[in-house]
């Protein structure tokens, strides 16, 4: 039973909601209006057919003229047969080492992979669409946990150098400082976390600042590890498989869908 679940069923019983489980529920709560909002302004504006993006140079350019795009300014596809969410973006890093995998642009590049053209929160919207729920973030206090949720796989897409179509498992272009291999260690679904500005009364996503997929734990991240993993520059776990990874600005795909494991 999922922690939004045993919380409804607590309050059920019950007739009243803790405060831990109160927290919980307006977070989801919050996204699943953002999710239901933005599938269903997708809906209103392409009928039974699929998206129909506005008019313009990059929506005649539009890839996934068959998927439904989920923004007309970010590249955000659903893909809902398939449960998965493809999100384009670029290489950002080719070498050096890393706290992030990916982010949204222009936010922190010089320590991720690939910046996405993308917002954290349409990303997570978009999860929430394909039916996974969101987690917990990491916590540190008063003692370490890790960040929980649903096991979500990451691949990339790309074509190469030849021309030719490549897909991989994004942990193939992250290598462990300790072994040298590939990270071995899964993604889950956090969810971050909403700020509020107290001066405006405006709401902000955390993830939004860079925190989309980590390779370091943060309680903002959309994406964090299942295990411990330092923000400390000295303590660092994970690199740029540089060897493995295309030019920096090579346009690039990512591929999320719930993890074969947890299915």
């Amino acid at each position: 039973m999922s922690d939004l679940t045993t919380c409804l069923a607590s309050a059920a019983t019950t007739g009243s909601v803790r405060p831990a489980c109160a927290r919980g529920l307006v977070r989801q709560f919050a996204f699943l209006v953002l999710a239901g909002l933005v599938l269903g302004q997708v809906d209103r504006a392409s009928g039974d057919e699929g998206v129909a993006p506005p008019a313009t140079e990059a929506a005649v350019a539009d890839p996934h003229p068959d998927l439904t795009r989920l923004s007309p300014t970010e590249q955000v596809w659903l893909d809902r047969e398939g449960k998965q969410v493809v999100v384009g973006g670029a290489i950002a890093l080719q070498r050096g080492q890393i706290e992030f995998f990916a982010c949204p642009r222009r936010t922190k590049e010089h320590e991720s992979v690939v910046a996405v053209d993308a917002s954290s929160r349409l990303v997570h919207a978009g999860l929430l669409a394909i039916g996974l729920e969101a987690g917990t973030p990491v916590q540190f206090a008063p003692e370490y946990r890790a960040a929980r949720g649903p096991r979500v796989r990451v691949e990339v897409r790309w074509t190469d150098e030849q021309g030719a179509s490549q897909r991989i498992d994004a942990q193939e272009w992250i290598r462990d400082t300790r072994t040298g291999k590939a990270m071995a260690a899964d993604w889950v679904f956090a969810g971050s976390s909403f700020w509020k500005d107290e001066a405006t009364g405006e709401q902000y996503y955390q993830a939004d600042g860079g925190d989309l997929v980590c390779v370091s734990n943060f309680p903002t991240a959309t994406l964090d590890l299942t295990i411990s993993s330092s923000q400390s520059n000295e303590a660092l776990l994970f690199e740029v498989f540089d060897s493995r990874v295309p030019p920096r600005g090579t346009p690039v795909e990512l591929i999320f869908s719930a993890s074969q494991d947890d299915e």
